[in-house]
């Protein structure tokens, strides 16, 4: 490649990390060309953008974008490199998951994942990034909290702890307080209206009219 032609994908894989906040690292060396074609539609069909470049080439562009945001995927740029792009936190994982499942092997591998800012590095990541929650389920679940009684949303708490326990930490699409606060307000829109109580009137009691005449004067002796 000329160095004009370097620049060129540079530039276009700027635009895609640009656009993304998601994105996954995969080794696709050893699979061949029909297995990749049916890769690609599959990503196709779920609307995963993918992208083929050096690593030397994915590096500079990451770098010249944020080096230190991006310094946890660096490496894992390595071999025969594939970028999935998506909207969606967890697509990618779960097109990787049946990929392998109809193909009866290990390929593609996840070499990293960036989601939303954070890092995962490892092929062994994959499986939990298939119970990603995306941010229309988290507002779902958070809505289910907060119409439910108290003791539903203790056992939500005892399972997110039980998730991190066993290593299965939450990956959002969104900041927790930004879906808790979207989803509260959804509430708050679907609630009806508390119509202001209807105060009966009280009548008000008249002054008795005077029956008798206020006495005469006495007669003047």
């Amino acid at each position: 490649m000329t160095k004009q032609q370097k620049n060129e994908v540079i530039e276009v894989l700027k635009g895609k990390f640009g656009q993304y906040n998601n994105f996954y690292i995969t080794d696709t060396e050893t699979l061949t060309v029909a297995q990749i074609g049916k890769l690609r539609k599959a990503c196709f069909d779920k609307q995963v953008e993918v992208k083929v470049a050096k690593n030397t080439l994915i590096r500079k562009a990451l770098e010249s974008i944020d080096a230190e945001k991006y310094e946890g995927v660096y490496e894992s740029l390595h071999q025969v490199t594939a970028l999935l792009f998506s909207e969606n936190p967890k697509e990618p994982a779960l097109i990787l998951s049946s990929f392998r499942k109809a193909n009866n092997g290990t390929k593609p591998t996840l070499k990293a994942a960036f989601i939303n800012g954070d890092v995962y590095v490892g092929d062994e990541t994959l499986v939990s990034l298939t119970k990603i929650k995306t941010k229309n389920e988290l507002i779902g679940e958070v809505i289910g909290l907060l119409q439910s009684p108290a003791k539903r949303v203790i056992a939500a708490l005892l399972h997110h702890h039980e998730n991190l326990a066993n290593g299965i930490a939450p990956v959002v699409a969104e900041p927790v307080a930004e879906v808790v606060a979207e989803a509260a307000a959804v509430v708050a829109e679907a609630a009806p209206v508390a119509e202001a109580p209807v105060v009966a009137e009280t009548p008000v009691a008249e002054a008795p009219a005077a029956e008798a005449a206020a006495p005469e004067a006495a007669p003047e002796a």
